[in-house]
């Protein structure tokens, strides 16, 4: 009589995911290391320059964020499958981390370079614009028991969050705002000592994010299968009451 063959569970940790979480404590020590001991201390600014390479990478990580919501929300809506759905509740989360973080990583660097926290730039408005409607997503989404047309409405806004994000992009080039556009096609007016430390960050920050997305997912798909559990049962009788 053949052996039954063992269900495969999400539990398990995958081999690449152990790598990544690796690979993302090496990147951050030698990022923190490049930044703080390689880069040289700008001499307007100060020591308050190092936020540079914290701030640029991490709005670097909220657009992929809230591109991977924006996009799985998108395929969600199409063929309504709920891994789509965990990569989107996933991505707006992350994106939205990083989108604190920018936003308070800014104003701290704004201080110093304009004398004030924060200014109704187009950059930082539109940014701030991006966080709200991710936000109202998440805020959705967290709703007790989400339907099918909460998560539809959701995908909605993501979807639409997503155009937001080219307008953040390219809003110093068509407003000239205060915000300043260090990296450009020409290279930006980055001393090449810096550019080891921003190239570091940039890494980084690329494999945090995907780690972050990745593991968001896996419970996001884990809480599923316990509601279509819970559901089950339910059709069942299978639950107590009271």
């Amino acid at each position: 009589m053949p052996q039954p063959t063992p269900a495969r569970t999400t539990t398990a940790r995958p081999v690449v995911l152990s790598i990544l979480t690796a690979a993302c404590a090496l990147l951050l020590l030698a990022a923190l290391y490049a930044i703080f001991v390689v880069a040289p201390v700008e001499k307007q600014m100060g020591i308050v320059q190092k936020i540079f390479y914290f701030h640029v990478p991490s709005a670097y990580a909220m657009y992929v964020g809230f591109t991977v919501s924006a996009v799985s929300s998108a395929v969600y809506l199409a063929k309504h499958d709920e891994r789509w759905d965990a990569f989107a509740v996933a991505g707006a989360e992350v994106g939205s981390l990083f989108c604190v973080i920018v936003l308070v990583t800014g104003p701290l660097w704004a201080r110093k370079a304009w004398g004030t926290f924060w200014t109704w730039d187009p950059r930082l408005t539109t940014t701030l614009l991006a966080g709200m409607v991710f936000f109202a997503y998440l805020v959705l989404r967290s709703f007790g028991s989400v339907g099918e047309v909460e998560k539809r409405f959701a995908a909605g806004l993501a979807v639409f969050g997503l155009l937001d994000l080219p307008i953040i992009h390219f809003s110093v080039q068509r407003w000239r705002g205060t915000h300043p556009t260090v990296i450009t096609g020409k290279g930006g007016g980055l001393h090449p000592d810096m550019k080891p430390a921003l190239l570091l960050g940039f890494v980084f920050f690329t494999a945090l994010v995907a780690l972050l997305i990745w593991q968001r997912a896996r419970v996001e798909r884990l809480r599923q299968r316990c509601e279509a559990l819970e559901i089950e049962a339910a059709e069942r009788g299978l639950l107590e009451e009271g």
